[in-house]
């Protein structure tokens, strides 16, 4: 699996359509949730994605300070069905991590963590920072991670 890190305008029109069909497929499909897939974040974020024999297996974005949050960001974080309970979410949380640490003038990392998932983001160092609220009508929690 070959790991890559690029700037929106570096995407080639495949991966590009890549990136949206697997977001779309787990975000809106599998977890039949509607929401504004296209919300003009992408063209400034950072795109890190894993390829198995050219498909995406994993991906996330790398939002920079003053995007999202005031804070460095990570959102749209996925790992496609079959590739799932292999450790391939944390590595690339992992890398995410080691990639704002190197290149982001962030000292903390907030997300947004659906409620579903906040031991997976806590055993990667992120605490809970605000009471449960409704996004998307899913339960989320803010969590931050201190660099």
């Amino acid at each position: 699996m070959e790991l890559h890190i690029k700037k929106f305008a570096e995407l080639t029109n495949q991966e590009l359509y890549q990136i949206l069909e697997t977001r779309i497929n787990v975000f809106v499909v599998e977890q039949n949730c509607p929401y504004h897939e296209c919300d003009n974040k992408d063209q400034k974020s950072f795109h890190l994605f894993y390829l198995d024999q050219k498909q995406i297996t994993a991906y996330l974005r790398i939002i920079p300070p003053g995007i999202s949050y005031q804070e460095a960001s990570i959102g749209r974080v996925l790992v496609k069905n079959e590739f799932r309970k292999k450790g391939l979410g944390f590595k690339m949380m992992q890398n995410a991590i080691s990639f704002i640490k190197e290149n982001l003038d962030s000292d903390i990392i907030k997300i947004s963590a659906q409620e579903y998932i906040l031991d997976f983001y806590k055993e990667l160092g992120f605490e809970v920072v605000s009471d449960r609220y409704l996004e998307d009508e899913i339960p989320h929690y803010e969590m931050i991670y201190k660099l």
